[in-house]
């Protein structure tokens, strides 16, 4: 069986990479990474150690064009029986682009290896269930959501062959790109605080930052915290926002409107803190505080930096 596997490195070599690679060489047999960008050959090669064969760059890609991404990979993957890709922006844009080229099936969205009899369980309605979806085609297109599958060490730094490979004109021209500040992107973020309205104003963030600095997580808010201008709208994190499944996501003053959960609900366990006993969020949570975030959120941080410094 030959896998490949697509990494953007136009950007940091993240847990999402190794996310991917580790679920291609589960599938058995050969992995095959291709790779776009400025990522240095020394830094491609540490994929070799979750499971790749061989990593194929072209230095001739370096934008976001997905035209172009897509249509190498095409030139490149023409034999193989699965191609991966995370279901990130970039994922979303080309794979899709990539199956109609190859005229090959696509699983997006999901979250496990394939069942016995090839069918792959998928994320469906916003993630409120699950599928199991099943393709005819000679090559298959997957498309694998974050923090589904975890990364494992399964091989060695492996060798970079690098090219430069012209793939013509596009119809898409980038003008610029913003990337997000913040040290932990959202996406692979493992750990997630995040606030809404109930903190009352932008100047109350303080609490959550310094939680979030105690945990070594990530932050985040609801869409009218960004719309209103108290936090950065790359922070946004629901269906309309950026949707995060890490291993905890906890939510201080966010009722939990279907909107915002769409983009949450795949986390491992969710802690809520509310005033209010009947908010929604409460249904959906591990664990629920019905308390004032002003009291519970200082005394929880305090807790958790004595139980660091005592272990």
């Amino acid at each position: 069986m030959r896998n490949f596997v697509y990494i953007n490195g136009n950007s940091h070599l993240g847990k999402a990479a190794f996310e991917v690679v580790t679920y291609a060489k589960k599938l058995g047999g050969t992995v095959t990474v291709l790779a776009t960008g400025n990522m240095s050959a020394d830094l491609l090669a540490k994929l070799g150690s979750y499971g790749a064969n061989e990593v194929i760059v072209n230095r001739g890609i370096t934008g976001n064009d997905d035209q172009q991404i897509a249509a190498w990979i095409a030139s490149q993957a023409a034999g193989a029986d699965n191609i991966i890709f995370s279901n990130d922006f970039n994922g979303k844009a080309i794979a899709p682009r990539l199956s109609v080229r190859l005229k090959a099936g696509l699983i997006a969205g999901a979250v496990a290896l394939p069942e016995a009899d090839g069918s792959i369980k998928v994320n469906v309605f916003s993630g409120k269930a699950f599928g199991f979806v099943k393709v005819n085609s000679t090559q298959r297109i997957i498309s694998l959501l974050p923090n589904s599958i975890a990364p494992e060490e399964l091989g060695s730094p492996c060798t970079v062959s690098e090219i430069t490979e012209d793939m013509g004109a596009s119809s898409v021209r980038v003008l610029s790109v913003k990337k997000p500040e913040g040290a932990i992107p959202l996406p692979e973020a493992e750990l997630v605080v995040s606030a809404g309205r109930g903190l009352k104003g932008p100047e109350h963030w303080g609490m959550i930052e310094s939680l979030a600095s105690t945990l070594g997580a990530a932050t985040a808010c609801s869409r009218p915290v960004a719309d209103i201008g108290w936090r950065p709208h790359h922070e946004h994190v629901g269906q309309t926002g950026v949707a995060i499944r890490p291993n905890l996501y906890i939510a201080v003053g966010i009722s939990g409107a279907i909107q915002h959960l769409a983009g949450v609900n795949g986390s491992k366990v969710i802690v809520v803190v509310n005033t209010d006993a009947e908010a929604p969020f409460f249904k959906a949570a591990d664990y629920g505080v019905v308390g004032d975030a002003f009291e519970v959120i200082p005394k929880l941080t305090e807790a958790i930096k004595k139980f660091q410094a005592a272990n």
